[in-house]
């Protein structure tokens, strides 16, 4: 991962379903503006968790426009559903968007999972433990496209010929390359094999301990240092300056999910996983964003739990 080991970065992940083209830009600029350092889209065709029926713009195809359109934030997708297209596709539209971006890239992938999607696509919906099978072939297909001048790759469910992937990324060595899922048999070992990041749904301290410790034993079996791989959570929160305000913002409809309370209570809630590893807070901003907490996040949470987490991350 071309970025310090010991950074905490702060973002928000965004998908852009029942919103316009406008406004979602103007979200992306508003936080690049406030000081975030990562914004995600998703990569789905439906609306996702609400009404199916509406609009949902493409995610890489829109990402490549706001990669275009910012400057210093840093331009993500959680996450490609692999069965979407060939990994060979996907590495090539990956490095254009790099080059569009000047190199600020992070391409986060997983093994695929909206039945709907499917079903109206006509696209083949594998049972889960082949889907994660073919997500471990694509992550190295990925790599070596991206690194090696020509690729040749036979597996069970790819197959590549002396394959060309021009130009290569603007980033030395390669796209920032996530994996997200929790799967302890094989969504774990595929991070462990292939994956420079891991991103997961926030859930409580210990429990996400113990996927550590699952992510821990199969880098040990391959030979690799677990702390090479960075780790983000994607969460929700509602930030106050007071409780009072907390409380009747979560009133109004709030999600509680994830984090809340007031900018100190939040970094209280933080440092543990600071402590555990994770070195990204990717914060929930579907439209429409709750801004007034996202806001504070960051410029009052990033600053105060990067001063008290100092030192916890390795370097």
């Amino acid at each position: 991962m071309r970025i310090a080991p010991g950074e905490i970065r702060f973002g928000i992940h965004a998908g852009p379903q029942h919103t316009t083209y406008a406004d979602y830009r103007d979200l992306w600029l508003w936080a690049e503006e406030v000081g975030f350092d990562w914004v995600s889209v998703f990569d789905h065709f439906i609306p996702i968790q609400t009404d199916p029926e509406g609009p949902c713009f493409e995610g890489l195809t829109l990402l490549s426009a706001l990669a275009a359109q910012t400057k210093r934030v840093r331009c993500g997708i959680l996450v490609v559903g692999n069965t979407y297209r060939h990994p060979a596709v996907l590495a090539n539209i990956a490095a254009t968007i790099d080059h569009v971006s000047g190199g600020r890239l992070e391409l986060g992938v997983g093994a695929g999972w909206w039945e709907m999607e499917h079903e109206e696509y006509g696209i083949e919906l594998p049972p889960i433990g082949r889907r994660i099978r073919m997500l471990g072939e694509a992550l190295p297909i990925l790599k070596s496209l991206w690194s090696e001048h020509r690729t040749t790759f036979e597996g069970r469910y790819y197959h590549l010929e002396n394959a060309l992937c021009e130009p290569k990324p603007v980033q030395p060595g390669g796209i920032p390359l996530w994996v997200g899922g929790a799967g302890e048999q094989l969504t774990l070992k595929a991070v462990a094999e292939s994956a420079d990041g891991w991103n997961t749904f926030f859930m409580p301290a210990d429990a996400y301990q113990h996927k550590l410790d699952v992510l821990a034993a199969h880098c040990q079996r391959i030979g690799r240092d677990p702390n090479e791989i960075r780790k983000s959570l994607v969460l929700g929160g509602v930030v106050a300056r007071t409780e009072a305000e907390v409380e009747a913002r979560l009133a109004r409809g709030r999600t509680r999910a994830g984090v809340s309370g007031t900018p100190e209570q939040v970094v209280e809630q933080l440092l543990p996983y600071v402590r555990l590893g994770v070195g990204d807070f990717i914060f929930g901003a579907r439209p429409p964003a709750d801004t007034e907490s996202l806001e504070l996040i960051a410029k009052e949470v990033a600053p105060l739990l990067r001063e008290r987490a100092r030192g916890l991350l390795p370097a």
